[in-house]
C-alpha cells in the first residue's frame, strides 16, 4: 500500500474539522506534523484533497468522492481489531498433544475448559513429542503437552503431572501369572513398542539402560491401540501409560506385569516458547488441566 491508516485518519480529521491545528489537537499531533502527513498522502497518489477558503480546508471534488471510501476502510479496520480482541477474551486456543495425552486426557481438559469459556474454539493437534515440540517453537500451537524432556534453548518446560509406565501382556500370555518379570524374562520377551521418537520410548529406554542390547524389540508402532491390539492377540508384551491401560486391565483382556527395582515414572510438560509474551487463553488453559487434575 501507498498509504497508512494513520495518513487516512489524518485526511479524515482535516475534512472534519476543516483545520489542520483543530486536527492536530483531535489527533494530539503537532500542525505541522498534520500538514506533512496530508502532503505525503497527496503526493503519493498526485492528487489535490482539498481547496484553501479563507481559513479552511474545503474537500474537493475528488476529496469528497474518496472520503466515504476512507470512512469505510478506518469502519472495517476497527471492526477487525475488536474481532481480535474478542478472540483473545473468548479464550481461542491451539493446543499440540502427544499421542497418549492427546488421545486420551486432552479431550477431558476441553471439555472443563470449553464449560469456562463457552464461545472458545480450541483446535487440537496431536503428534509425537518431538513434532509437538517443533510446532511449538514454530508458533503453529499455542502451547504444548509433551511425555518427556525436550532440551532447546528457546523452549520452555512447565513441569504438570506425573505418569507410569507399565508393562503389561495379554491375559492368556505365559507371563501373566507372574509376580514378576525377571532379568530371564525381560530378556526372552518379545517387545512391542512406541516408536524411538516417542516419550514412552524414550523412559522404557531409561529404565531398562543396562539390557538394551538383549532386549528383542520385535514390533514398533506410533499409536497405542495398535500396540494394545497387537498384545492382545499373543504377539508379545508391551510397555504404556498406566492412563492408557487403566480400562484394560479393569475389564481383565490386559494384565500388568511388574519389574521390581525398575524407575518406569516421568513428568508430562506443557511446552512454551521462551521469547513470547504470556497469552491469556494459555494461562487459562493450563490452570484449567491442573485444576481437574486435582479434582
Amino acid at each position: 500500500m501507498h498509504f497508512t491508516l494513520r495518513q487516512i485518519e489524518i485526511f479524515l480529521a482535516v475534512a472534519r474539522h476543516q483545520n489542520l491545528s483543530r486536527a492536530g489537537e483531535n489527533l494530539h499531533m503537532s500542525q505541522s506534523a498534520v500538514s506533512e502527513a496530508l502532503l505525503n498522502l497527496e503526493h503519493s497518489f498526485d492528487v489535490k484533497l482539498f481547496d484553501r477558503v479563507s481559513n479552511k480546508l474545503e474537500l474537493n471534488a475528488i476529496g469528497r468522492t474518496v472520503r466515504d471510501g476512507a470512512e469505510n476502510l478506518l469502519t472495517h479496520c476497527d471492526n477487525f481489531e475488536d474481532l481480535l480482541r474478542t478472540h483473545r477474551e473468548v479464550g481461542h486456543i491451539k493446543v499440540g498433544a502427544s499421542f497418549t495425552i492427546g488421545n486420551h486426557l486432552a479431550t477431558r481438559y476441553m471439555a472443563g475448559y470449553l464449560e469456562k469459556n463457552p464461545e472458545a474454539d480450541v483446535d487440537l493437534d496431536i503428534a509425537n513429542t518431538p513434532d509437538v515440540a517443533a510446532r511449538v517453537l514454530n508458533y503453529e500451537v499455542d502451547v504444548g503437552m509433551i511425555e518427556n524432556e525436550v532440551q532447546h534453548p528457546r523452549l520452555q518446560l512447565i513441569p504438570w503431572r506425573n505418569d507410569d509406565l507399565m508393562v503389561f501382556c495379554a491375559a492368556n500370555h505365559p507371563l501373566a501369572t507372574k509376580q514378576y518379570l525377571t532379568t530371564s524374562d525381560i530378556k526372552a520377551a518379545r517387545w512391542i513398542l512406541r516408536e524411538p521418537d516417542s516419550g514412552a520410548r524414550h523412559t522404557f529406554e531409561r529404565a531398562l539402560a543396562d539390557l538394551l542390547p538383549d532386549i528383542n524389540i520385535y514390533l514398533e508402532f506410533k499409536h497405542n491401540e495398535a500396540i494394545k491390539n497387537a498384545v492382545e492377540s499373543g504377539l508379545g508384551i508391551g510397555c504404556l501409560s498406566s492412563i492408557v491401560l487403566k480400562r484394560n486391565f479393569a475389564n481383565g483382556d490386559l494384565v500388568p506385569l511388574r519389574l521390581p527395582r525398575r524407575n518406569m515414572s516421568r513428568t508430562f510438560y506443557f511446552a512454551l516458547p521462551k521469547q513470547r509474551a504470556p497469552i491469556p487463553a494459555v494461562e487459562a488453559w493450563m490452570e484449567s488441566c491442573r485444576g481437574m487434575d486435582n479434582g
